[in-house]
């Protein structure tokens, strides 16, 4: 029985041990006066009774960020609370790989880069200074046949000069479909492959990455977050068969197995998670309003958390074959503070909610969640 498994059952050990530790007082650790500490308790067995059946269990999105997000120490230095970097932006699309970034910051990372085309820099650094804006990126329009090759072998040293001092890259957001474009970043990922950096890709990284799958094939530090029709295409392309409703939590863990260790996001009135081993949701209440920009928001934000997952889970000196995925702990607590921000603006501003009023409310989402003193 697959609720009975290895995978399974460390997958639950390690979910505890991102708990507070336990009180005398409490029952299995959680204070009697917490009803959402044991409300998770018992959607947790109620996974465990029925894993077999493709159950989606909902996580406990506050106590990851609590336990993940690390404190604000008056001995650390810029960079140790993360550095990011968002690979996408040209003429046409600037504002999705301003919106990652600027997440990123709000989120708490230390520093945010943009790689970007030469057409998109000027824009995108106009928007705010905060940002470290790289305009080394090309199109087709911009390069002869002739020069290709070397222009492609530039760019990659030119962002390979930088990539060991990234903790997570995002691709995807603004990057447009010209083919010589996505040649270039494929060249990228493969490098931050080799690198071990972890790699959010949304947007037309899907894209790219739906039609090249060697990119991200048997890639545990890889997470996809795809829409509801980016996750169609993935499906049709991976399983060859189209999404089915009746058996989603299954198809979720048979693509993630089929492509290989990557983690998925998809998302949706419920956002649901998997590694190819478990399926998680977080399915807290956002915003009606579905202005575009916020999933570069989640993108931005995921990447934070799961470089800051990522360090705890390495720091905590647990066996490896007990190691919760990181990259998993990164998507729930970026998809909650998501939509906790989202509610939040939309309760100021209604209809006329946009994705930089959205942006605006990450910091009271997370001080609610985790206060800066903590």
């Amino acid at each position: 029985m697959w609720a009975a498994s290895p995978a399974f059952r460390r997958q639950l050990v390690l979910l505890r041990s991102l708990l507070p530790s336990p009180d005398p007082s409490s029952v299995a650790g959680f204070p009697p006066s917490c009803p959402s500490c044991s409300s998770f308790l018992r959607v947790r067995a109620n996974h465990a009774m029925a894993a077999s059946a493709g159950t989606v269990y909902e996580a406990d999105a506050e106590a990851v960020v609590r336990r993940i997000t690390p404190p604000l120490d008056r001995a650390r230095h810029k960079g140790q609370a993360g550095k990011v970097a968002v690979i996408g932006g040209c003429r046409e699309y600037t504002g999705a790989p301003y919106f990652a970034a600027i997440s990123a910051l709000k989120v708490g990372a230390d520093l945010s880069h943009v790689f970007c085309t030469k057409d998109a820099a000027t824009v995108i650094k106009s928007y705010s200074p905060e940002l470290i804006v790289h305009p080394i990126l090309e199109e087709s329009y911009s390069v002869r046949d002739d020069e290709r090759a070397s222009v492609s072998s530039k760019i990659l040293t030119e962002v390979a000069k930088w990539m060991e001092r990234f903790d997570c890259i995002v691709v995807g957001p603004g990057l447009g479909r010209d083919l010589f474009l996505l040649d270039c970043v494929s060249n990228i990922m493969r490098h931050a492959r080799q690198a071990n950096i972890p790699t959010v890709v949304d947007g037309d990284g899907l894209f790219l990455v739906t039609n090249s799958l060697s990119l991200v094939e048997g890639n545990p530090l890889a997470i996809l977050t795809p829409n509801v029709y980016e996750y169609k295409r993935l499906v049709q392309k991976v399983l060859n068969c189209d999404v089915d409703e009746e058996t989603a939590s299954e198809q979720l863990i048979t693509l993630c197995q089929k492509i290989g260790d990557v983690t998925i996001m998809q998302k949706g009135k419920s956002d649901v998670i998997s590694d190819g081993k478990t399926v998680t949701q977080v399915s807290t209440f956002g915003s009606p309003r579905r202005c575009g920009g916020q999933g570069d928001i989640l993108s931005g934000s995921v990447a934070v958390f799961a470089s800051w997952a990522q360090h705890f889970v390495l720091t905590n000196e647990q066996p490896t074959e007990k190691r919760v995925n990181p990259m998993t702990l990164g998507c729930i607590a970026g998809s909650l503070l998501l939509r906790k921000a989202a509610s939040y603006a939309f309760e100021k501003n209604k209809r006329s909610t946009v994705t930089s009023d959205i942006i605006e409310f990450l910091g009271k989402s997370l001080e609610d969640i985790c206060p800066a003193e903590h």
